[in-house]
């Protein structure tokens, strides 16, 4: 309230001192634009709160106290820039070892007596020792080709290679096998693997090759 009185006193005497022609610099200070009390330093306001301006006063004196729409606002300071850290690389893709499947060939052989389409023992082991291993392979096909010596007449040795083959399909199936895989075909005499001019080697041209085609994994 005390400076309330005071700044009101102060207005009054400088509108007194200016009413009697004195210069408002000989009663106060100009200080930036705005007359103040030489003694306390103290912005002189009207009775209305306004600050006296003085003659030479600018909007670029303006001061917070007197003016503030005329002061300039402090621009706020920019964001600190918001740092986006680099996404984590992906994990490796995890290869699983692919399994290697390799082709599988197997051969067997078997051979009959004459003028017979009769498996022997020792075809029969060859067969079950055959299809033992058929179990580890992912069979495809198996090929019995059947064959004769050279006695008797082509086509009857015809028929009785492709009766050879299909004795030892059927004595596959019966271990197991399907039908479906085994494929039986008769060459006759064309196809002699000794001479025909002696018993031994007629004898192992009675026979049947058979031949496995299969994958298995490694």
């Amino acid at each position: 309230m005390k400076k309330t009185v005071k700044h009101i006193a102060l207005a009054f005497s400088a509108a007194a001192a200016l009413s009697l022609g004195m210069s408002a610099t000989s009663a106060f200070a100009q200080v930036n634009g705005y007359v103040q009390a030489p003694v306390s330093g103290v912005t002189v306001k009207d009775p209305f709160g306004l600050c006296w301006r003085t003659g030479y006063w600018t909007p670029a004196m303006a001061t917070t106290e007197c003016d503030p729409e005329l002061v300039p606002k402090k621009a706020a300071p920019a964001p600190a820039p918001v740092v986006t850290p680099p996404p984590a690389p992906a994990p490796m893709p995890k290869h699983e070892a692919k399994p290697v499947v390799e082709k599988v060939t197997m051969a067997a052989e078997t051979n009959f007596d004459f003028d017979k389409a009769v498996l022997k023992p020792e075809g029969r082991a060859k067969l079950d020792d055959l299809a033992s291993k058929l179990k580890a392979i992912n069979l495809e096909v198996i090929i019995a080709v059947g064959h004769t010596d050279s006695i008797g007449t082509k086509a009857y040795n015809q028929k009785l290679s492709v009766r050879r083959a299909n004795a030892v399909k059927a004595y596959l199936v019966s271990r197991g096998v399907e039908p479906n895989r085994i494929y039986t075909e008769g060459k006759g005499e064309t196809q002699p693997i000794a001479s025909n001019k002696t018993k031994e080697g007629r004898a192992k041209n009675r026979r049947v090759e058979i031949e496995v085609v299969g994958t298995q994994q490694r």
